[in-house]
């Protein structure tokens, strides 16, 4: 099970507090809070890992200036 699902379970359904649950699994409270905020917004796709890729890429160079 993934540590994402177990803080949630640990907060939702035990009803540990957030500082209480970042000190045991060793995560921020701010990771906690926008994990929380994207469970109730999502339900378990919250869960699924999302894409670290930049949207845009301000210094990238242009398809015209590369050819």
């Amino acid at each position: 099970m993934p540590k994402a699902c177990l803080v949630i379970t640990a907060i939702t359904v035990e009803n540990r507090p957030v500082s209480e649950v970042a000190r045991s699994y060793g995560v921020a409270r701010s990771w906690i809070y926008t994990l929380l905020a994207r469970y109730r917004a999502e339900g378990d796709a919250a869960f699924e890992p999302r894409s670290r890729r930049p949207e845009t890429s301000p210094k990238a160079i242009s398809p015209q200036a590369s050819n």
